[in-house]
């Protein structure tokens, strides 16, 4: 999936001179965290997030009374708290990619430019809603870990097993095992009426199946 797929195409943008009184009564009344700062031409100049808001509310200036402050935030604009320094992204970026630039330079929100052009936004929410639904997180499926060895085949031998059952696989997530290298977790969600007979079935053929956390992998480690 790419970033064109998922990001926000309804842009609220503002002005470099944008008092920072306004631009905190924007994010409240749009709902969102995230402000793009355009010029008069159009061209994405910064971006301000409301954590840098946060922060200016947050400063020693908090010592005045409201009204002096509310006075003195007037007359600030957001081109002196905003970020210049923008990462952006394609509409053509991965999901996957997007999620870790934005992990690496620990930020919430990516600008996305086609041709030049400001044609939408990103964020970790919209990254987080892919995962959510990739997991396939609802209350009518049976969610399970099954712990196999990193070699080919692998994932036709489990999908065979719950094929031979009849199981239909609701979603399928795969993630290294960091601590135990070669191995890999495989995440998986069936229907909740068909969830214990998956496990039974997995499990009479060798494969060692999680359904809770454990401190300790050890014993439930291929071979083990």
């Amino acid at each position: 999936m790419h970033v064109g797929i998922i990001m926000r195409k309804e842009l609220v943008t503002i002005a470099p001179d944008t008092s920072l009184v306004k631009a905190r009564e924007l994010l409240a009344e749009k709902l969102i965290e995230h402000l793009l700062v355009v010029d008069r031409g159009g061209k994405l100049v910064g971006i301000v997030s409301d954590r840098d808001l946060k922060q200016v509310w947050a400063s020693p200036a908090t010592t005045l009374s409201a009204h002096e402050l509310n006075y003195l935030l007037k007359q600030l604009s957001v081109d002196m708290i905003m970020v210049q320094k923008i990462i952006t992204v394609t509409p053509g970026t991965t999901i996957e990619r997007a999620g870790r630039i934005m992990q690496e330079n620990r930020i919430s929100a990516l600008p996305v430019m086609a041709n030049q052009k400001l044609v939408g936004i990103v964020t970790t929410t919209d990254v987080m809603g892919v995962l959510l639904d990739a997991l396939g997180i609802d209350g009518e499926s049976t969610r399970f870990v099954v712990l196999v060895e990193d070699r080919i085949g692998m994932m036709a031998e489990v999908s065979r097993i719950l094929k031979e059952q009849q199981i239909n696989i609701r979603s399928l997530v795969t993630w290294p095992e960091k601590a135990y290298p070669g191995i890999y977790q495989i995440v998986m969600r069936v229907g909740a009426a068909n969830g214990e007979k998956a496990i039974s079935g997995l499990t009479n053929d060798g494969f060692k199946v999680l359904t809770e956390y454990v401190d300790d992998l050890t014993p439930y480690l291929p071979g083990q």
